[in-house]
């Protein structure tokens, strides 16, 4: 195995185990704390519903806040989102060109850095990445 596909898995295991990580703490905080929980579900759920806006774009939405606000577990979250409701590539970083327009340096390199890695990851292990 060469050293970039070393580094790939290295790469994918960390964004799957993020992944891991964030809904095992949702779970975690559902059973200590239910109401809460339960209640911050609902509100989001409503949230992300189809309405004027479609769920892809409160995706890319919700991707290009968790950049600028540098939430790298919600980036990961959120690009996976785009990806399960069919974002393209190209989609994906348009969107994040205009988080970085707003977000400068801090969105750019979260851009290039860990949604690309994302993107690479999860596009190629769900197989709903459109091109």
């Amino acid at each position: 195995m060469g050293q970039n596909q070393s580094q790939d898995n290295q790469q994918d295991s960390v964004i799957q185990m993020a992944l891991q990580d964030y809904k095992e703490g949702l779970g975690q905080f559902l059973q200590k704390m239910p109401e809460i929980a339960g209640k911050f579900n609902e509100f989001t759920e409503v949230c992300f519903k189809e309405g004027k806006l479609s769920k892809k774009e409160k995706q890319l939405i919700a991707l290009g806040i968790s950049i600028f606000s540098q939430d790298e577990y919600c980036i990961i979250y959120h690009t996976k989102g785009c990806i399960d409701e069919g974002c393209s590539e190209e989609e994906i970083l348009e969107a994040l060109g205009v988080t970085a327009a707003f977000g400068g340096g801090a969105a750019m390199s979260q851009a290039v850095t860990l949604v690309q890695e994302a993107i690479s990851e999860l596009g190629s292990s769900d197989k709903q990445m459109k091109h």
